[in-house]
């Protein structure tokens, strides 16, 4: 089944629930800060690993500290899914292990 676009107030009520993301244009979106450039990268790799086990995957940056997320769904012509929210909720799950805030 296909996912299905969610509105405005679906997305701001899921982002209650998510400190730290908001909607940026058209996708939902975290910047991640990290104690090392290598952390980072470390966490790159982890995010990745989630987003092939969901089969849905997000723009990332990696900074020198920091790593950029950003997420919508293709599928439904870039729109917010739940999709998107699952893989936010996962990469919340792994961030404090690499020491992200």
């Amino acid at each position: 089944m296909a996912p299905e676009p969610l509105s405005q107030k679906e997305i701001e009520d899921r982002l209650r629930e998510l400190p730290g993301w908001s909607l940026q244009d058209d996708r939902i979106a975290r910047t991640y800060r990290l104690g090392s450039h290598f952390a980072a990268a470390a966490m790159v790799v982890h995010v990745a690993a989630v987003q092939e086990e969901l089969d849905h995957h997000s723009d990332l940056a990696l900074g020198y500290r920091t790593l950029d997320l950003s997420v919508h769904t293709h599928s439904v012509g870039g729109a917010v899914t739940e999709l998107d929210f699952e893989l936010a909720r996962r990469v919340e799950d792994i961030a404090s292990g690499h020491g992200a805030h």
